[in-house]
């Protein structure tokens, strides 16, 4: 199954654990397709490499895990926007170019939108009860 992880996911799975770590789990042992475009990867990195002072977790393993086994598709561009934080919009602009029906998150301007073009955006836990 295609899903797309939001940045608050994958930064959750590295620092925190819990649910966002099973279901990065799910995708090392090939239960979950990740997909994602270049601007997304640039803002794993960004805010990983932010988040990584005083942290003990290395976030470099997980990414690279990430840009070699996640389907890397190209950046496209809605026609207009969708999400009320316009840099959410990647999200909703690379699950439509994949054909992924799922976007698992935390943010809340990317859960409101929840059905646009029949995607289904789900905070971690529904994700992981429905589909883990």
């Amino acid at each position: 199954m295609k899903v797309l992880l939001d940045t608050n996911v994958i930064i959750s799975a590295i620092y925190f654990g819990g649910i966002p770590s099973h279901i990065i789990e799910a995708c090392y042992e090939g239960r979950l397709k990740l997909m994602m475009s270049p601007s997304i990867l640039i803002e794993y990195r960004e805010v990983a490499k932010r988040m990584s002072p005083g942290r003990p977790n290395d976030y470099k393993t997980v990414l690279e895990w990430i840009l070699t086994h996640a389907e890397l598709i190209a950046d496209s561009t809605l026609n207009g926007p969708v999400c009320a934080d316009p840099d959410d919009d990647k999200f909703i602009a690379a699950a439509l170019l994949s054909n992924a029906k799922i976007i698992c998150s935390g943010d809340k301007h990317l859960l409101d939108v929840n059905g646009y073009q029949d995607i289904e955006i789900l905070k971690p836990k529904p994700f992981a009860d429905k589909y883990l």
